[in-house]
């Protein structure tokens, strides 16, 4: 199976990354990506200071994870004196090195940064949502380099094809989509206190729980701009999840929350079950994935729900879950043809798949 992937000259064994954040945050976590096979290496987000970090700093949930983390908490001069120059003594694949924030930090970082490089990704951030501001970053990042940068949009961008409209026009190659989301809060109840939270008292949510606006910011993104190059980042935890990214418009995909849920062997467990998941969902390649246009067919009017019966184990989840009351429990599941709206939830809530919708 050819797991292969190009984009801007750039050439990837496989599509995952790692995104930027604590598990790329020194040489030795990016030679530990490297050696699980990851297609490229992202670093942690690099910025002309280093960060303070509130401890504890990371918080996990079922599917989520909140963050107080920042950018990197090693100056400048540390990864241009000691973790870039020791991680290019092996480095066998393409190095995408993240940086942020302003257009002052990228006068400063990108020229320092440009040799380590193979591909810059910019993270926004902290620098607000005016998009005249985002131009005239990507601007200066233009000015300093000719390798390939991605700008990467924080979901309170309130235009992303905007967004990827500005950055096309001044000299960006892409878009990473999408950071993570917030400001978000943990509260304990028990000690009348916020938890895991900047002076502000916030953080920053990731994992699962964010896929499905990552995926809808990823197709929004490219189907404004097919000719930018889009990174799939926000949820990912196996490989479903990177195939629905591919088709949903992204070149490659990136990935941290979940191996922070789910331990560091991920990225090699995902890496080897995508021949047989692409296999399965029969495609031959990641790039017939990516060449795949997806369809989108609206009906308006749709049968009852269907009960097979010798599925059903009466559980009465889809008596309990129907919002129109449309469903009872008389000798058998029977569905209310007058009380019915056909909105699909009892079919995808039935734990033995014993409800169907023609």
């Amino acid at each position: 199976m050819n797991l292969k992937t190009e984009f801007d000259g750039l050439k990837l064994s496989n599509p995952l990354m790692p995104a930027a954040g604590p598990l790329v945050g020194d040489t030795e976590k990016l030679i530990f990506m490297k050696n699980a096979g990851c297609g490229a290496v992202v670093t942690k987000t690099i910025s002309t200071k280093d960060a303070h970090i509130p401890k504890p700093c990371i918080y996990a949930g079922k599917d989520y994870v909140m963050n107080s983390e920042l950018w990197s908490e090693y100056p400048k001069e540390k990864w241009i004196e000691e973790f870039l120059p020791e991680y290019l003594l092996v480095k066998d694949r393409p190095l995408i090195i993240s940086v942020g924030y302003t257009k002052d930090d990228m006068e400063i970082l990108i020229p320092l940064l440009d040799d380590f490089a193979d591909a810059f990704e910019i993270s926004t951030h902290y620098v607000g949502t005016d998009l005249h501001v985002i131009a005239e970053t990507v601007k200066t990042i233009r000015s300093h380099t000719e390798k390939p940068f991605y700008m990467k949009i924080s979901p309170h961008i309130p235009n992303p094809a905007g967004f990827a409209k500005v950055i096309k026009e001044n000299g960006a190659n892409g878009v990473v989509a999408i950071n993570s989301l917030g400001p978000t809060m943990k509260i304990d109840i028990m000690s009348r206190s916020i938890l895991y939270g900047n002076e502000s008292g916030f953080v920053w949510t990731s994992g699962p729980v964010i896929k499905n606006l990552a995926l809808a910011t990823v197709y929004t993104i490219k189907k404004a701009e097919p000719s930018l190059t889009v990174i799939g980042v926000g949820g990912i935890e196996n490989a479903d999840d990177v195939i629905e990214f591919l088709l949903a418009g992204a070149s490659g995909v990136q990935m941290l929350s979940a191996a922070l849920l789910k331990g560091k062997q991920l990225y090699e467990k995902i890496i080897n079950d995508l021949p047989k998941r692409l296999e399965f969902y029969g495609f031959n390649s990641i790039e017939e994935v990516i060449e795949t246009a997806l369809t989108n067919h609206v009906l308006y009017k749709r049968t009852l729900p269907i009960l097979i019966e010798e599925k059903c184990i009466h559980c009465n989840l889809c008596v309990k879950v129907c919002p129109y009351f449309a469903i009872d429990m008389l000798d058998k599941i029977t569905f209310n043809e007058k009380k019915c709206f056909e909105c699909g939830l009892c079919v995808v809530k039935c734990p033995t798949n014993a409800i169907i919708m023609e």
